[in-house]
C-alpha cells in the first residue's frame, strides 16, 4: 500500500518484545489453496493467478492479514484486482480469541458501509467453511492510505502523525470521531446487528454490557486454561470483579459498537479516514464502550512514551476533547467514561497475556517469571484500579 503521507527514515528495530508473528502458513501453500478456490468460485474461463506478498504487518495482534494479488480473465481481458485477505488464525498458532466469527465481521463492515457511510474497504468474497486455508476468511479491496504505527508507536516520534502540524493532528482526531458517531447513529441497532450480541455465543446477562462483561471474563478464562494457557493475572482478576460488582444501572439504547475502536485500525488520506479495518471485536452495547477504548488506546502508547522519557503526544486524543466532539457530532450527551476505560484496561489485559503466549510459543520471549511483566499498560492499569478502589 502506498502511503500519501511524507515517509520519514525508518526508525531502528523495534524491540523483540514489540514484534508478533501471527501465523506458521506456508506462502506458498496459501498461494496454491487460493489459485485453486478461486478457479472454483469465479466464471468459467477466469483462469486466476495469486501473488501473496510478504511484508510487516506492524499493527493488529490478532487475525492474519494477507496481502496478494489476483490476476483473472475479465470480459476476454486480463485483469489485476489488489486484495487484503482477513484470515482467521489457526488453532496450533494461539488466536488470541477464544473464537473468530469471520462472517460477522464481514457483515458489520458491509452493512457499516452502507447504513452509516463509514469509509469500509469493499467487502469481497468470503469462505466461511475453512475448508481452504484450515479456517474462515474474506477478501477485502486493498486501499491506499497511511496507518499511525504501532510498532514503533505513533507517540515515540518519527513518522507521519507525530510530525504533522497541530491543525492536522486535530483534523485526524476530529474525523475518527466522526467514524464513531456515524456508527453509533444506524437506527434500530439492536436488530440490525442482533448477529453481534454476545448473547448468541452463550454470554448471558440481563444488558448488553452485563453479557459483553460476561465475555471478556470467558476471554479471561480462555486465556488462563486454553493450550499453552497463561499464568492467571491478579491485576486482570481485580479489574474483573470491580466491574462485575459496578455495572452501570442505565447503559441506554445499544449501538453498533466497533470494538477495536483505535486510530491504528483506521487508514488515513490528508489526515481523513478512508478505510475503518479490524472488526474481529464488534459488539452491541453502549457508545461509551467505544469511546473509552479510542482514548485510553492512545493513553497506553503515550504512557510507554512517557516511561521511555519521550515527550509522546499528551495533548492528543484527551477524553473531554474526544467527548465533546462526539456530543457536538452526534447530539449525544456522554455518560461516565469510568467504567467503560476500566474493562478496556482490563480487556488490553487479557490481549497481552494472549500476545505474549504466542510470543512464547513461537520463540520470540522467553516466559517472564512475571506474567504481568507483559502488560505494557501495566504502570496505568494498576493507576486505574486504585482510583476506582478496586
Amino acid at each position: 500500500m502506498t502511503d500519501t503521507q511524507p515517509v520519514p527514515p525508518t526508525p531502528a528495530a523495534p524491540p523483540a518484545d514489540m514484534t508478533l508473528q501471527r501465523s506458521s502458513r506456508d506462502a506458498g501453500e496459501v498461494r496454491a489453496r487460493l489459485t485453486a478456490w478461486l478457479a472454483s468460485v469465479l466464471p468459467p474461463g477466469a483462469d486466476p493467478e495469486v501473488t501473496v506478498h510478504d511484508g510487516l504487518q506492524a499493527n493488529g495482534m490478532s487475525s492474519e492479514t494477507v496481502l496478494l494479488d489476483v490476476t483473472s480473465t475479465v470480459d476476454g481481458q486480463r485483469r489485476t484486482q489488489e486484495y487484503v485477505a482477513r484470515v482467521a488464525p489457526a488453532p496450533g498458532d494461539l488466536p488470541v480469541f477464544p473464537e473468530y466469527r469471520l462472517t460477522d465481521q464481514y457483515d458489520a463492515m458491509r452493512l457499516a458501509g452502507e447504513l452509516a457511510g463509514v469509509p469500509v474497504p469493499p467487502v469481497g468474497l468470503n469462505e466461511p467453511t475453512g475448508d481452504v486455508l484450515g479456517t474462515p476468511f474474506f477478501f477485502m479491496e486493498r486501499l491506499d492510505g497511511a496507518v499511525p504505527p504501532d510498532v514503533l508507536p505513533y507517540p515515540f516520534g518519527d513518522n507521519w502523525l507525530h510530525d504533522a502540524a497541530p491543525e492536522e493532528q486535530a483534523r485526524l482526531q476530529r474525523s475518527s470521531v466522526e467514524v464513531l458517531a456515524r456508527l453509533h447513529g444506524i437506527p434500530d441497532a439492536a436488530s440490525t446487528f442482533a448477529f453481534l450480541d454476545p448473547a448468541v455465543t452463550g454470554h448471558d446477562g440481563a444488558t448488553p454490557l452485563a453479557r459483553n462483561l460476561a465475555k471478556t471474563r470467558a476471554w479471561y478464562d480462555y486465556a488462563i486454561t486454553t493450550r499453552e494457557a497463561s499464568p492467571r493475572s491478579p491485576l486482570v482478576e481485580r479489574g474483573l470483579a470491580w466491574l462485575e460488582a459496578n455495572l452501570p444501572a442505565d447503559e441506554g439504547e445499544p449501538v453498533l459498537v466497533w470494538g477495536d475502536a483505535r486510530i491504528g485500525n483506521m487508514m488515513y488520506r490528508d489526515f481523513e479516514p478512508v478505510a475503518v479495518l479490524d472488526w474481529e471485536m464488534a459488539t452491541l452495547g453502549p457508545r461509551e464502550l467505544d469511546l473509552a477504548w479510542m482514548v485510553f488506546a492512545h493513553q497506553v502508547f503515550q504512557e510507554i512514551a512517557t516511561m521511555l522519557s519521550l515527550p509522546g503526544m499528551p495533548d492528543f486524543l484527551r477524553p473531554e476533547d474526544v467527548v465533546a466532539t462526539y456530543e457536538e457530532l452526534s447530539g449525544h450527551q456522554v455518560g461516565d467514561l469510568t467504567w467503560c476505560v476500566v474493562h478496556a484496561a482490563v480487556s488490553w489485559g487479557c490481549v497481552f497475556l494472549r500476545t505474549s503466549a504466542r510470543q512464547i510459543h513461537f520463540g520470540e520471549i522467553e516466559r517472564p517469571e512475571d506474567p504481568e511483566a507483559v502488560f505494557h499498560h501495566r504502570p496505568l492499569l494498576e493507576r486505574l484500579l486504585d482510583q476506582v478502589g478496586a
